[in-house]
């Protein structure tokens, strides 16, 4: 066990001792736990987004829909608990004449890990931060959870984790099952204690290796669930361009531009045949958008940011499609419009060890091709894994029966192997808060490319499987009796199918 300070020691054996007891509450009282904190922050959410705004230069606009989200994450979580299918019930049942020898009555569901500690992020105080996405995966999944708030909005999160233990105290639960902290080394502190099971986190790739090689090596390691850097790369067909130039060049610069490029989803580069003339239809649409200057969230991101944009501007080859600018106030606050350059493809490569690493903000790049590029061959040159990986095709493309077919199926099964989510004539900014949303990815997009953080999948990375071997029906998990008291979704295997095993498919 590490050495904590009085203060967090108190917190950490808060959520240790309250783990078994949360653990053991009714999927119903976590559910409606999770909407009465929806419900709470729909309430606060007028002075809780006035403090947001303050601390960190987000648009009214932007934090209200991102609160918004943020409930809608909760009740989302809610309504999955209730459903009960993340337990993933299977039953065997006993089986004397099982093919291999008689089978034992196996019954195998999911249960909490125990306390986790959760990284907030600086670029979503809502939606990624003390009530955010994986704080509620973490409470849906009956675990005690300790939000690390993020140094860039310490009041909002103060606020809102007050908000939050007020609900849960109201409803009798616990108060070590939701915990607010402040502190790198308070983080990482909690994070190296033996009481903590799992960890999660979402902002760069530098911390989250950090956090995530300590998780690693402690004397029991623990699940590190980060959520990291990504350039999610756009590819944009000739035809697509011609077809609807216009229109793509006016959501790439929304996209590009939105929350000034502070997302982790915007798109860094766009690839696109020579002579498709996107850069003069994103010079025409930039004209025509809302271009005025938006404050970073904080000085260090700025002043990371004005360096990267430096240095691509003075890369061999880089043409600025759109200027932009970065000005720092009195209080050393930096302001930017966007920036968008081009590159031909042979300078990308050229420059590659400047240009592809991810800037973080409203900076991207369009890359230039020969025509006849080998596009599925191009991708895992120059990348690893990303969040997400966008196609913009004609309406002919769509169809899947052009001449260039074949190289555009290639694309998108490489694009699979290398993103979490493949988008097709649209944006990557802007994730659904739904049950089929992936939003994760290979290294360095995250740390564990088979989880997300968005959607209801999310729950699963707190959870382990146990299997329980002919247990007498009082010593089982209610979801796990063949009464199903809890209604759950079960995967039954009865006595006498192991015999007729293939038959069915005519492998046999």
């Amino acid at each position: 066990m590490t050495s904590l300070t009085p203060q967090i020691e108190s917190v950490v054996a808060a959520a240790s001792a309250s783990a078994r007891t949360y653990a053991a509450t009714s999927p119903a009282d976590r559910a409606r736990a999770l909407g009465l904190l929806a419900d709470a922050l729909d309430a606060a959410t007028p002075e809780l987004v006035v403090i947001a705004m303050r601390e960190t230069g987000l648009s009214s606009a932007r934090l209200n829909g991102e609160a918004k989200r943020t409930a809608v994450q909760l009740r989302l979580f809610a309504e999955t608990v209730v459903n009960g299918s993340y337990c993933g019930v299977r039953i065997d049942h006993a089986d004397p004449e099982f093919v291999l020898g008689p089978r034992p009555d196996l019954r195998r569901t999911h249960v909490p890990l125990g306390p986790v500690l959760n990284f907030s992020a600086s670029n979503f105080p809502f939606a990624f931060s003390v009530l955010g996405g994986d704080t509620a995966a973490i409470l849906a999944a009956g675990c005690p959870v300790i939000v690390k708030a993020h140094s860039g909005h310490p009041e909002l999160s103060d606020a809102t984790g007050e908000l939050a233990r007020d609900v849960l105290r109201k409803m009798g639960l616990p108060d070590g099952i939701f915990q607010v902290i402040h502190g790198r080394e308070a983080g990482v502190a909690v994070l190296k204690d033996s009481r903590v099971k799992a960890g999660s986190f979402t902002g760069s790739i530098r911390v989250g290796r950090q956090l995530a090689d300590i998780s690693a090596a402690r004397p029991t390691p623990i699940p590190f669930f980060g959520e990291l850097g990504s350039v999610n790369p756009v590819f944009i067909t000739g035809d697509a361009v011609a077809e609807r130039g216009s229109e793509i060049a006016a959501g790439y610069l929304a996209s590009v531009a939105g929350s000034a490029g502070q997302l982790c989803t915007k798109p860094g580069f766009v690839f696109v045949q020579e002579g498709a003339d996107l850069v003069v239809a994103v010079r025409s649409a930039a004209l025509s958008l809302d271009m005025a200057e938006h404050r970073l969230l904080d000085r260090r991101i700025a002043e990371n940011y004005a360096v990267r944009r430096e240095a691509i501007l003075a890369s061999r080859g880089v043409t600025p499609t759109i200027v932009g600018s970065v000005r720092f106030d009195a209080d050393g606050q930096g302001w930017v419009t966007p920036t968008v350059v081009s590159v031909s493809l042979n300078d990308f490569r050229f420059g590659y060890d400047v240009l592809a690493e991810e800037a973080f903000g409203p900076l991207s790049i369009i890359v230039e091709m020969p025509f006849g590029t080998d596009l599925a061959a191009l991708l895992p040159e120059f990348y690893e894994g990303n969040l997400a990986g966008t196609l913009h095709l004609s309406r002919a493309e769509a169809t899947g029966e052009t001449e260039n077919a074949d190289e555009l199926q290639a694309l998108v099964a490489q694009l699979a192997q290398q993103v979490g989510r493949v988008l097709f004539n649209g944006w990557p900014t802007g994730v659904a808060v739904t049950p089929a949303q992936q939003h994760g990815g290979p290294w360095p997009a995250t740390t564990n490319d088979s989880s997300t953080s968005v959607g209801t999948a999310a729950i699963s990375r707190f959870l382990r499987p146990v299997a329980f071997q002919d247990a007498p029906a009082a010593f089982l998990p209610a979801s796990l009796r063949d009464e199903n008291p809890l209604r759950v979704p079960q995967a039954l295997a009865p006595a006498g199918r192991s015999t007729a095993w293939g038959t069915r498919l005519g492998v046999i």
